[in-house]
């Protein structure tokens, strides 16, 4: 199936779905969705544009056929960074037969030369999820009143293209750093107001992280390459250490049992979760104990003995310098604790929930 949708703004593009699969065309504030027809599929479409320029689409769907989106203009297109979080995507150009298939984790950036447009392929009967930050780069870079002090010159040269004279292409390597922001504005725990400012606020957050993965791609000593083998390799060891709390690995253990070497372990939980291994497995013993903790169904010696640790002076301290409780305290005040967590002692949400299966039947539009 072969459909053709208007490039900008967003707003558009969601009108046109709506038409094509002859649905509804929801708006709320100013965000444009869809839900997809019994007949085509499950899922919705969703996106918005911001004043900054910057805009988003999330396509969280399962196509019953094989799809292809197809975007026109006679106007420049917006640069695109596209990353999927689930399942997998192609794009291609609109005047070229070449492919580039967008695995789980991995992002692209995009930009056609003047009025060329994109495609986006589907494949039938899989569960996709996937963003697109669309950037309208003259309304964007007059927004930005500041000098793009500190990015990489090449993409700067692309955002500043805002006529489109050069066509470009990153495919990214694997990650799960923006993983996270999609489920959060995903979920929409909010409404309103509160909704469009974060949104916002997550669509930029997206940006920065994207632009940083490709800076950090760009320089002699990165330590970013990763393949897809690697992720996987990561997402098994993930699960042993969640999977077998009252086991201790060492480093070299979990790596022969994952089939990967020592090195690529270690860094790969580094950029992922900006954690050592090591360090990994104690925050996810420290977060199971505080869940049990909140059950009460257990005393703290009954837990300590359930994460694998055998000293629970040791326990104590690690779990106070984490929570700023002593575990007693919390047991007895029913959960109750104040201290937020540094970023550096925290497991990163993107890193604890990118690996579990997505549920997108359950999604609240």
């Amino acid at each position: 199936m072969k459909i053709s949708v208007k490039a900008l703004p967003i707003k558009d593009v969601i009108s046109d779905l709506a038409k094509v699969f002859e649905v509804e065309l929801c708006n709320e504030n100013e965000e444009y969705f869809i839900v997809l027809p019994s007949n085509i599929g499950k899922g919705f479409i969703r996106g918005t544009n911001f004043k900054s320029g910057l805009g988003i689409i999330q396509y969280q769907c399962t196509f019953f056929q094989d799809l292809e989106i197809h975007f026109t203009s006679n106007k420049n297109h917006p640069l695109k960074f596209i990353f999927c979080t689930e399942g997998k995507v192609a794009h291609s150009f609109e005047n070229s037969n070449e492919r580039h298939t967008i695995q789980t984790f991995q992002n692209i950036i995009v930009s056609s030369m003047a009025n060329n447009g994109h495609v986006l392929y589907f494949s039938a009967n899989e569960v996709t999820n996937v963003a697109s930050l669309e950037i309208i780069r003259d309304q964007f870079t007059d927004y930005m009143t500041y000098e793009f002090e500190g990015l990489n010159r090449g993409l700067q040269k692309v955002i500043e293209d805002s006529r489109s004279k050069e066509q470009f292409l990153y495919e990214g390597n694997y990650s799960i750093t923006t993983a996270d922001i999609v489920e959060q504005i995903q979920k929409k725990e909010l409404s309103g107001f509160l909704r469009s400012i974060f949104l916002e606020g997550k669509t930029f957050e997206m940006l920065s992280k994207q632009v940083t993965q490709y800076q950090d791609d760009q320089r002699e000593d990165s330590q970013q390459i990763m393949r897809q083998s690697d992720v996987k390799n990561i997402k098994m060891a993930v699960q042993l250490i969640e999977e077998n709390l009252n086991h201790n690995y060492s480093v070299e253990e979990l790596a022969k049992e994952v089939g990967t070497n020592v090195n690529k372990l270690q860094v790969g939980f580094k950029h992922m979760f900006g954690l050592t291994v090591n360090k990994y497995m104690q925050q996810v013993k420290l977060e199971a104990a505080k869940k049990m903790l909140s059950s009460a169904e257990h005393n703290v010696s009954q837990i300590v003995s359930q994460i694998g640790l055998n000293n629970r002076s040791y326990f104590s301290k690690i779990f106070k310098e984490k929570y700023g409780v002593s575990p007693k305290y919390f047991l007895n005040s029913n959960g109750e604790v104040k201290k937020k967590n540094s970023p550096e002692e925290e497991i990163s949400e993107e890193g604890k929930t990118a690996f579990k299966e997505k549920k997108t039947s359950k999604e609240k539009l």
